[in-house]
């Protein structure tokens, strides 16, 4: 011990801080581990299958036993020199790597000229004892909480279960515990209690709702939570490692008992699968059913709550004693005093009225004798009262036979409904007084199944019409009715049912077959529920005035019916866009009535674009040309955007300065839809066609980064690594990378759907996207790109996607037509050439190829839908024809050529001047 220098160094002349290995092969397949000594207790050998992976300490100090390959602590068994140890059981604690320790136990004995120190391994041993001291302090432990769960009262029940969760997480060493329960009422999940370690994140809270989380769920065992796992589970554990012990009782799995950050090396030894199903069991246990037990009396003190304010109550015969038992709440509301409880037959029945008493009497006997349920009305007997009276409805039934039949049943006030039946019968006598004495015709038609069916008409309808109620059939409503006033009434049906109330006219037809103009007013009546039950109106005849207002107003109604009952949009508007006029179309499109429509200004649903546009065409009209058409863009209430087909005519004065705007408009919102429905459906199938080409655009980095990285790590391996050489490698990668995600976010770019309104952009960016998401694909298939000077500084309006959509085609059916030239003539070297030329008026880009051309007789009907020349399977004969009209929508022309080496197709495009 007093030399610094290790004793391995003195023996074999080495000072490193490996150990020292026997020679002899046979030391080293002996079990355990031999550790040979000096006289000073020195390790001058060692050997033994378990030799492997005893660590000694880094320190300067000399390489004894006691100081460089024990665990601090454990040295007290050794004192003095090897030779005092002799005759001694020595229990030896070793430092392995990785912090491990191995436990030992052994003797020393001479050997040569010294010490021979055997040790075997009871780290088994020693863990087994340290599993079952610890399961018994665990028992002990939740023996004691359980009681405590038991015991304690309702409201200090949550705190002692957080006092218990806290005292098992510090036994077990778990930073974060809670205890999950089902919520039997509402079918899920919730936190009941949850403890934390001061130094730890709060996972849970109380009463957390955890909803379905834990259904999926189940089994005997504890769950393990993994970071790998579920990804709602893993956001519930902080996206740690965790544990779900289950709790289960004859009503099945029904507390969870959670463990945070509990990773599977804190598992074992001190806490295995079984002790904490243990320590589920003894904490979920008793509060699951102290939970029940509450819930329980919570629901009996609403039964008998819902009962008090019902006044309703069960009753049960007993066929023993022949008495009437009663519910508390009920009896205290039928009998004056309890005294007479449980009460005889005929005290029972004394409390109700002489008139339902024998009804009563007879319906009893039934259910006695021969088990036929019990159901009717009856009034309590209230002599010389001047209260509205007490009505019950009483039902019953026989349960079980023989010894075990039982009569019970259920007693229910309903007084006030009672009292409101005979209210209303009294109403419907005055009410039919007052009808018979009226000269109008009052109807009431019952609700059924969305139809109006008739079943009352009041005495003036025989002297008004000549017809009966039980003529007036809703089939013969029907056929009365004038033939162009049907689909009137229909409406007035629809409206009633829709909105409550109608206001119409129509013709009827009497028993001689004339007509009468009648002005139908009618309310429909709903129940508290809301849902109809009857519909109650008035039929005056109104012949003459109607007739008289006929002839006055028939031109001026024949054009209010145009305007009003036209599926057009028809309105009137100032030169600032301000609504003078607007008909019942236009009023619902924009949400609201024909009355709110005046003072709207039709730019408000227009964008700053649109706004300009339709400004300068109305400025644009004048008396020799006053009509102009344009498709219109809005963002109508409630909607996303919406296109209209809208024409103008000015109405100017005298001196030609425009006073009003009539227009016309209908709706094409769906035709346009379907237009970019097929639009992008396009360009989802070039993304396809194009599937092959961007693989191997992305799998080019890819293989050098690949590459790359195989370099760099067969240098490390070989330990010959230079700064230079690892930043050139990493440039490399990271340059490669960049390449691929240029390549997946044009792609990303390109998939999405074409904004709503077009803009103005610079063709050559649509270019150099098609070029990047094409041009590796294509030269890896051989073709040349021919494609220098592809600038450009003018500017068109359209939608840059779309157009690079319209490039993407073109040169998709260019590649095809190569590739299948050179299966032929193997010698062929294909190419592709992009141009674009610009003017004041129109920009100009060709795609060209030396395919060969196209068969002229095919050239007319090249961009006709679902026309190819590609064999079955091989295209959808969309492309063209899309792009084409991408092409037209933007203003301009798509045209195809034969050129002396192929097909040319020429995109032009009307230049937009950007104002700076």
């Amino acid at each position: 011990m007093a030399s610094n220098e290790g004793l391995f160094g003195r023996l074999s002349g080495r000072t490193d801080n490996r150990l020292p290995e026997s020679t002899d092969p046979q030391l080293h397949t002996h079990a355990g581990i031999q550790l040979m000594l000096d006289h000073q207790g020195y390790v001058t050998d060692i050997h033994g299958l378990q030799r492997y992976g005893l660590a000694r300490s880094s320190g300067d100090g000399a390489p004894r036993l006691l100081l460089s390959y024990m665990v601090p602590g454990s040295t007290l068994a050794l004192e003095g020199v090897p030779a005092d140890w002799v005759g001694h059981s020595l229990d030896l604690d070793f430092q392995c790597a990785g912090l491990r320790v191995v436990h030992t136990r052994g003797w020393v004995q001479p050997q040569g000229d010294g010490w021979l120190l055997q040790l075997l391994d009871i780290s088994d041993l020693r863990l087994g004892s340290q599993q079952a001291s610890n399961r018994e302090r665990c028992t002990q432990l939740t023996l004691g909480l359980s009681e405590q769960l038991r015991r304690c009262s309702t409201v200090r029940l949550p705190e002692v279960m957080h006092e218990a969760l806290r005292s098992v997480a510090q036994h077990g060493r778990v930073p974060c515990m809670a205890l999950a329960v089902r919520d039997e009422a509402q079918s899920g999940w919730y936190m009941h209690s949850a403890y934390h370690a001061f130094d730890a994140p709060e996972l849970w809270t109380l009463e957390q709702n955890l909803g379905s989380l834990l259904e999926p769920f189940n089994g005997p065992a504890p769950q393990r939570v993994e970071r790998d796992g579920n990804p709602r589970l893993n956001d519930l554990f902080g996206n740690a490692d965790g544990v779900l012990v289950p709790y289960s009782d004859q009503q099945g799995l029904c507390a969870w008992l959670m463990l945070g950050f509990y990773p599977a090396s804190l598992h074992g030894p001190q806490m295995s699968d079984s002790d904490w199903l243990q320590v589920c069991a003894a904490l979920a246990g008793p509060l699951v059913g102290r939970l029940r037990e509450q819930q329980h009396l919570q629901q009996s003190e609403r039964t008998e709550a819902l009962q008090g304010f019902l006044g309703a109550g069960w009753w049960e015969w007993s066929a023993t004693s022949e008495c009437l038992q009663l519910a508390p709440q009920l009896a205290a509301n039928l009998t004056p005093t309890a005294d007479l409880l449980p009460l005889t037959l005929e005290a029972w029945l004394a409390l109700f009225h002489p008139a339902d008493r024998d009804e009563l009497r007879g319906r009893f006997n039934e259910l006695l004798e021969h088990g036929k349920a019990l159901s009717l009305f009856a009034r309590v007997h209230q002599p010389q009262s001047t209260q509205p009276a007490q009505w019950y409805r009483i039902q019953g039934q026989a349960q079980g036979i023989g010894t075990r039949r039982r009569i019970v049943g259920f007693m229910l006030d309903v007084s006030d409904i009672k009292n409101q039946q005979q209210q209303i019968a009294a109403a419907h006598a005055r009410l039919d007084n007052l009808i018979a004495s009226s000269p109008a015709v009052i109807y009431v038609q019952r609700y059924a199944e969305g139809a109006l069916l008739p079943v009352f008409f009041s005495d003036s309808l025989k002297p008004l019409l000549g017809w009966t109620l039980e003529e007036c059939t809703s089939t013969a409503l029907i056929e009365w009715i004038h033939p162009d006033d049907r689909e009137q009434y229909f409406e007035r049906t629809r409206q009633l049912l829709r909105e409550g109330s109608a206001r119409s006219r129509y013709r009827l037809r009497d028993r001689r077959g004339d007509y009468h103009w009648l002005l139908d007013e009618a309310k429909l009546l709903r129940d508290d529920l809301g849902l109809p039950v009857e519909v109650v109106g008035l039929w005056l005849d109104i012949t003459e005035a109607t007739e008289a207002a006929e002839r006055v107003k028939s031109s001026e109604e024949r054009y209010r019916i145009l305007v009003e009952d036209s599926p057009a949009m028809i309105c009137r508007y100032l030169p600032d866009l301000t609504l003078t006029f607007g008909n019942q179309p236009l009023a619902s499109y924009l949400e609201c009535t024909t009355g709110q429509l005046p003072g709207i200004n039709l730019s408000s649903w227009l964008s700053s674009e649109q706004r300009e546009a339709f400004v300068q065409r109305i400025e644009g009209l004048t008396p020799e040309s006053p009509v102009s058409s344009a498709e219109i863009s809005l963002q109508l209430p409630g909607r996303e955007y919406a296109w209209w087909v809208w024409s103008d005519r000015g109405i100017f004065d005298e001196q030609g300065n425009l006073l009003e705007v009539q227009a016309v408009g209908r709706d094409n919102t769906e035709l346009r839809r379907s237009q970019q429905q097929l639009t992008h459906s396009a360009k989802m199938a070039t993304l396809g066609e194009m599937a092959t080409g961007l693989a191997h655009e992305i799998n080019q980095p890819l293989n050098v980064m690949r590459m790359a990285i195989v370099n760099v790590l067969k240098r490390l391996s070989n330990g010959d690594v230079q700064i230079d050489y690892l930043q050139d490698k990493l440039t490399r990668i990271d340059g490669q990378v960049q390449r691929a995600a240029r390549v997946v976010d044009h792609l990303r770019v390109f998939g999405r759907r074409s904004e709503i309104e077009q803009k103005v952009f610079n063709p050559a960016l649509a270019l150099e996207g098609t070029l990047a998401l094409l041009g590796e694909g294509l030269r890896g298939k051989g073709v040349k790109l021919r494609s220098e000077g592809l600038a450009c500084d003018v500017q068109v309006r359209g939608h840059a996607d779309q157009l690079e959509q319209v490039l993407i085609n073109l040169m998709v059916n260019a590649r095809d037509a190569l590739m299948s030239k050179r299966e032929a003539d193997r010698d062929f070297e294909p190419w592709i050439a992009l141009s674009i030329e610009s003017d004041a008026q129109n920009v100009h880009l060709r795609v060209d190829d030396n395919a060969g051309g196209i068969d002229p007789r095919l050239l007319e009907r090249i961009f006709e839908p679902f026309f190819t020349t590609k064999p079955i399977g091989l295209g959808t004969g969309l492309g063209l024809s899309v792009s084409y009209g991408i092409i037209d929508n933007m203003g301009g022309r798509l045209s195809v050529s034969n050129t002396g080496h192929g097909a040319r197709f020429s995109v032009e495009l009307p230049v937009v001047e950007v104002q700076v």
